[in-house]
């Protein structure tokens, strides 16, 4: 499962016109700029984790932290 998240992530970022995952990477940065800007984030880890998780969460439907 986490390959497959990574490979739609790389294929929305190197072919965003022929990818399905254009939108949830979309959500995923704005929410994720919204933290990183918030002043909130105490590490940079923490803003790429959040992302990712962020991503996972958009293209499956399910909860990250239930793993």
């Amino acid at each position: 499962m986490k390959d497959d998240i990574g490979q739609r992530l790389v294929e929305a970022l190197k072919t965003p016109q022929d990818s399905n995952s254009v939108e949830s990477f979309a959500k995923a940065m704005e929410i994720t700029k919204a933290y990183a800007s918030s002043g909130s984030a105490t590490h940079f880890s923490a803003v790429a984790r959040l992302f990712y998780d962020l991503f996972e969460m958009f293209e499956t439907g399910r909860d990250p932290r239930q793993k």
